[in-house]
């Protein structure tokens, strides 16, 4: 069961739980998890400005496609890799991607950066359109109440989403450890998981802090907008000390509903209890708008969120749903599968926006959170880790900056190289298991940017605007034409683009079916679609 210990655990209960696993019989399995990417960008035309282009037919069907749809924006391009057990096959699949999209698009190039190009206005922005069946028409009015909800600007930001699980024979093998414990093997993986989040939602400061690189961002995104930005040049505003404005309090928190929205991450049950009630109550300002415009619905419903997905967090409890599942009774019903880190910024300087270096680390960081001692997470922790994580996005790099830990100050840079001091041994062990040490290699590399902030992501990209006197749109187009030009000249293999323009044909042949298969009115799958199954989640 989760303990109520200190967040800054002192017991050795790691050291033996980590030694206990790498030594058993199940060792092997450590490194046996599955790690899949998803990665988000706008498809903008050689001079930076959005694509007007629908979604390429040659990319196949967006709503049935498994490894190319749109996200919010009929120009948000979104890559999925498949899940791999080594994160370097990941970012292989996620570069095989990269060039097939990037030899489909005409002269149009993927955005290699979080933070949107200069965007026609708002109403100009096109909504990801995903044919005429009744849930490809849901993904279309889901946007749609976004666009009334948020605005349609702040939904073509984009990140990378690092999905990550540990085989299950890891928690079976932990579990046996412990041969008082009385739970389920789906309640303690779905409680480890738990735990895992606690973790990271303690310490995923330290992200922002290594990989942010969103410091900067066009002018026009926070026009009309209070904000404490400063000039860069007469196209840029920018924090001079920020590593990721994405993640600051620019984007989805700034929103009412959401920032009222404090999920408990305590155990799986509390943590459905908030957003089922999140999806099933109805919030005064929605209501007003209401479901339907001149007979045109332009939201699902009227509540807090129109659908769990809604919820914006740093990370998220995911099981792989059934056909027709929502994701709530998918948790509810058999528990935690694999988390969701969502907080990464798209690296600019690397082509498909994330390094293997950056992956290699993820992998040792997220099992020293699954491993390492997880206090309960009370309202006032939950607030105090949110306060850390907005701190190191809106100024991580600045000089003596503090943080907050179980109530007391202590600097970014110790709290950092405690961290690195506590990962080391989870790096040395999965390098042991691999008979490498790209581990160990990826925490010596990453460390000396914890005493010099300019070895960090979001100092470079300023450091290159200033040297380049570049604006922002300056800086990313130049990089991301870079990128497509190096993609474009390494075209697939015969083999590979046969592959990939079979998944594209097959994704419309499947799309096609499904328009076929509707057999009721859109307002009538949209009631049933509402409808949770009596055990689905607590309300």
């Amino acid at each position: 069961m989760a303990n109520t210990n200190s967040a800054h655990p002192k017991s050795g209960a790691f050291a033996r739980r980590l030694a206990a696993l790498a030594s058993g019989p199940h060792a092997d399995a450590l490194r046996q998890g599955l790690r899949g990417i998803e990665k988000e960008s706008l498809r903008v035309t050689p001079q930076g400005k959005l694509a007007m282009t629908p979604h390429p037919r040659a990319f196949g069907s967006a709503l049935t496609h498994p490894l190319i749809t749109t996200d919010y924006s009929e120009a948000l391009v979104e890559l999925i890799t498949p899940a791999e057990t080594d994160v370097a096959l990941t970012l292989a699949s996620l570069d095989v991607l990269h060039r097939f999209a990037s030899s489909h698009m005409g002269d149009e190039v993927l955005w290699n950066d979080s933070m949107p190009n200069t965007l026609p206005p708002e109403d100009e922005i096109p909504l990801g359109v995903y044919g005429t069946s009744n849930i490809g028409m849901l993904k279309h009015v889901y946007r749609r109440g976004l666009a009334l909800r948020y605005g349609r600007t702040m939904q073509c930001i984009a990140g990378i989403h690092f999905n990550y699980s540990l085989h299950e024979d890891v928690w079976r093998a932990w579990q046996a450890l412990d041969p008082t414990s009385t739970l389920s093997a789906a309640e303690f993986q779905s409680e480890r998981y738990f735990a895992l989040i606690r973790n990271f939602r303690r310490t995923s400061w330290l992200l922002m802090y290594l990989f942010g690189a969103s410091p900067a961002l066009n002018r026009r995104f926070v026009e009309g907008k209070s904000h404490r930005l400063e000039t860069f040049d007469a196209d840029t505003f920018y924090l001079p000390h920020a590593t990721s404005l994405r993640m600051s309090d620019l984007g989805y928190t700034n929103n009412p509903a959401q920032a009222a929205l404090l999920p408990s991450y305590d155990n799986l049950d509390a943590y459905l209890d908030v957003l089922a009630k999140a999806v099933s109550q109805p919030y005064a300002p929605y209501e007003a708008i209401g479901t339907q415009r001149d007979g045109e619905w332009v939201q699902i419903n009227t509540n807090v969120l129109q659908i769990e997905n809604e919820f914006y967090s740093t990370i998220r409890p995911k099981r792989v749903t059934r056909s027709g599942e929502r994701p709530l009774q998918a948790l509810s019903e058999r528990g935690v599968q694999y988390i969701e880190v969502r907080c990464l910024d798209i690296d600019p300087f690397e082509p498909t926006g994330i390094s293997l270096e950056t992956a290699r680390f993820l992998d040792a960081y997220l099992l020293y959170c699954a491993l390492e001692d997880s206090p309960l997470l009370p309202p006032d922790a939950n607030i105090e880790a949110n306060g850390n994580f907005s701190a190191v996005a809106k100024e991580g790099r600045k000089p003596g900056l503090t943080l907050r830990r179980d109530g007391a100050s202590v600097s970014l840079q110790q709290w950092a190289e405690e961290l690195f001091d506590a990962i080391e041994p989870v790096a040395r062990t999965l390098d042991a298991l691999n008979g490498r040490d790209d581990h160990t290699r990826t925490l010596a590399a990453l460390r000396p940017r914890i005493a010099d902030a300019s070895l960090t992501p979001s100092a470079r990209v300023l450091q290159t605007m200033r040297e380049k006197h570049q604006s922002f749109d300056d800086f990313a187009l130049e990089l991301s034409t870079r990128h497509a030009e190096s993609f474009r000249a390494r075209p697939l293999s015969a083999e590979e683009e046969r592959t990939m323009e079979a998944l594209a044909a097959k994704s419309l042949v499947d799309q096609a079916e499904v328009e076929r298969s509707d057999s009721e009115s859109f307002d009538a799958f949209v009631a049933a679609y509402q409808v949770y199954k009596a055990n689905a989640a607590s309300v």
